[in-house]
């Protein structure tokens, strides 16, 4: 009976006093002195339990430096700000920059180009996830499969054949961001410049200007030798296109001679002469020549658009050019796919 009524004790006690609750947060592990409510770690961030957390501070991008950058992008910017330690990927007017590096009060990376080379604000935006550089048609196939109208003798401008102006590759929807920004682009150096018409005539041709060579053998020459006009050249007596077209050299309009005039005065342009295994030299720019049958005698000329590295370590090369018409054609595929057996080799600026 003693041990009975001990028992009926024990048990009214516990339902005066709670033993029984306090008996059972010991079990599970927990505190004895801390009860299960706040301060327990229950995850709603108020507490002051060992499982309780601070919340984070919201991303703020407060400034963007520098606030105007080159068109063909690669400086270095930081976003300045608070809370930004999470931020892992970063887009600017919609494509992904590389090289992202992120602390509670900035985030640096390397600009990416202008997608078209063409001038204007564009969004910077920050994610807490990273943001791959992936293949987009600004940096994949434009599409140009087949040997029709490119730098063919007795090619003309078809277009059916002709490229159509790229779109960007899906990124994150800028809504998803956790800060976002500005920035500029503008035309800022020669190679800008360059590649703002390259990008404004790839299919657009200034035949008020300059003509089309197609009629008599292919207009890529004439459109390389554009560009380079557009980057700071002027024409000489020796390279000309006069009279939209009328008046020109074959330095300036003929493959097969373009290209050893060019070596014959490197050392004044600033040039060097590359081959294929030196890509890795290759900026935006820069002058390729292409030798469809690999008979030492090129065929075709483009303007390096694009360079970048694959995480394969493979340097992709794409370029802008006429016949055929395009604004960012793969070299390899050109090389490999549209023209197998062929070669391809490199006029390269020095600064």
């Amino acid at each position: 009976m003693t041990a009975s009524l001990t028992r009926r004790s024990l048990l009214s006690l516990a339902g005066v006093t709670g033993i029984g609750l306090a008996v059972a947060a010991c079990s599970s592990g927990g505190d004895p002195g801390k009860g299960a409510g706040k301060g327990s770690g229950d995850g709603d961030g108020s507490g002051t339990g060992a499982g309780s957390s601070t919340p984070s501070a919201k991303p703020v991008a407060k400034s963007v430096t520098p606030a105007q950058v080159p068109l063909a992008g690669g400086v270095t910017i930081t976003v300045a700000g608070t809370g930004l330690a999470a931020v892992k990927g970063v887009t600017v007017g919609g494509i992904a920059a590389r090289d992202v590096q992120a602390s509670a009060t900035k985030v640096t990376f390397t600009a990416p180009h202008q997608a078209m080379y063409t001038a204007g604000s564009a969004d910077v935006a920050l994610f807490t996830s990273a943001v791959e550089p992936t293949p987009s048609a600004n940096q994949s196939s434009d599409g140009n499969g087949s040997a029709a109208n490119d730098g063919q003798s007795g090619a003309t401008q078809d277009s059916s054949t002709s490229s159509p102006t790229p779109t960007a590759a899906p990124a994150p929807d800028a809504s998803t961001a956790v800060a976002t920004s500005t920035l500029a682009y503008a035309a800022l150096t020669d190679v800008d410049r360059q590649l703002q018409y390259a990008m404004a005539h790839w299919k657009d041709y200034n035949l008020g200007e300059y003509g089309t060579m197609n009629p008599i053998g292919g207009d890529c020459a004439n459109y390389v030798s554009q560009t380079l006009i557009a980057r700071g050249w002027e024409q000489r007596s020796d390279w000309y296109n006069r009279a939209a077209g009328a008046e020109h050299t074959a330095t300036w309009t003929y493959c097969p001679t373009m290209d050893p005039w060019l070596t014959a005065n490197a050392a004044e342009f600033g040039l060097t002469r590359r081959s294929l295994d030196e890509r890795d030299k290759v900026k935006v720019g820069d002058i390729v020549f292409y030798d469809w049958n690999d008979n030492d005698s090129p065929d075709h000329t483009t303007i390096v658009s694009e360079v970048f590295t694959e995480p394969d370590g493979t340097v992709r090369i794409k370029s802008a050019s006429h016949n055929q018409d395009g604004p960012y054609r793969d070299l390899d595929e050109m090389i490999t796919v549209q023209h197998p057996g062929g070669t391809a080799w490199f006029h390269t600026f020095d600064a």
